[in-house]
Order: structure tokens, then sequence, then C-alpha cells
């Protein structure tokens, strides 16, 4: 075999040795290398779906509102729903309106993200929830079987019955400009600030419990 040859074939073989060392890495590596990348991969495309059917839900609360839900307030609130997922996924919201189904969409957008969110009509119906359960945020409207200051009169109710939990109000008619009750978190008529207020709180809480 002509001496060229030989050069050239010698000048190839670190070449060869590495290429069989990558496969051989791969080989060995490869079954790690897939339990680790598919779950997350996983995840990142279950989080996809979790914030686009929270949009949906979104445009459907703001269809039904009576406060304006502008394309950067939806942007903004979708874009915290992603990076609060983890917050958010396990809380527990009691919700306390003697029309539920008004807050459909926002209870499907809610539970969407993992929360578990419990309703009850009245404040009698609200007590009982939370004397038998655990929750960390009281979601309430405010005028409830023609009682105008129900939701004010369940927050005396709350103090007596020694209940310390966030309250954020959700009314169609909620004027903060008429001053806000010192025991409420928040009060808004827009959906978009619902969901703001309830991440806020969620984010206080997981911050503020110990580490196990």
């Amino acid at each position: 075999m002509p001496e060229a040859i030989w050069i050239k074939l010698i000048g190839t073989l670190p070449s060869l040795f590495w290429a069989i060392f990558a496969i051989i890495v791969y080989l060995s590596l490869r079954e790690t290398i897939i339990h680790r990348l598919v779950p997350r991969v996983t995840a990142l495309r279950a989080l996809g779906v979790e914030v686009e059917m929270a949009g949906q839900l979104l445009e459907q609360a703001a269809e039904h509102s009576d406060s304006p839900v502008t394309p950067t307030m939806r942007r903004g609130v979708l874009s915290r729903l992603e990076h609060a997922a983890d917050t958010l996924k396990g809380g527990r919201l009691l919700w306390i309106d003697d029309h539920p189904e008004h807050n459909g969409s926002l209870i499907s957008l809610f539970r969407s993200m993992g929360m578990v969110v419990d309703t009850a009509r009245s404040t009698a119906e609200g007590l009982t929830a939370l004397r038998h359960g655990s929750h960390d945020i009281i979601l309430s409207d405010m005028d409830r079987d023609g009682d105008p200051r129900a939701g004010i009169t369940m927050l005396r109710e709350l103090e007596d019955a020694d209940i310390d939990l966030p309250v954020v109000v959700h009314a169609q008619n909620f004027n903060p400009e008429l001053g806000v009750d010192s025991r409420i978190f928040a009060g808004t008529n827009n959906p978009v600030e619902v969901v703001h207020y309830v991440i806020d709180l969620m984010e206080r809480i997981r911050f503020a419990a110990p580490e196990v």
C-alpha cells in the first residue's frame, strides 16, 4: 500500500477514536439523559397547557365582567401565572358567594393551576367549611341574599370565630373609594386583579411557611 495512503489512515485515527469514545459515552449515559430530560419536557408541556387553559378561562371571566380587561392586563397576569405555577399548586381557596355560577370561569382557572377551590353559598356554610377544612384564602362577594353588607358582617363573624385568614372581596359593585374594611386584604370588581391578589397571597404564604 502506498505510503501516502498509510499516512492518511494514521491521520484519521484520532478522529475515529473520538467518535468511538463519544458513542460509548452516549450509550452509557443514554438512559440517564432520557430519564432526566423527558420529565422536564413533559412538565414544560403540561405547564404550557395549563397557562393556555387559564388564558381561555380568563377571557370567559372578562366577558361576564363590567370591569375592562385589556390585552396588556391579560398578558401580564398570564405571565405571572406561568411563573407562579409551583406557588399556586396545592393552595386551598374557599369562595363564599350565593351565586357561585358567576365565578365559574375563575374557579376553573384556579383549579387548572392545581389549586383546591371549595364553595359556600352563605356565611354559615362558609364557617362550617372553615371549621372542618384547611384553607389558605377566603374569596367573598359583598351582597348576599339581598343584604348589601353580608360580606362585612361575615368579617365580624370570622373574628368572633378566631379565623384569621386573608379575605379578598370580588364584587361587581365594589367601590374602594367608599373605604375598605381593615379585615379585607383587597377588594376588586376585576377578574384579572382577583388572580393577582391570589398569587400575591400564596407567595406570602409559601414564603412564610417554615421549611420541612
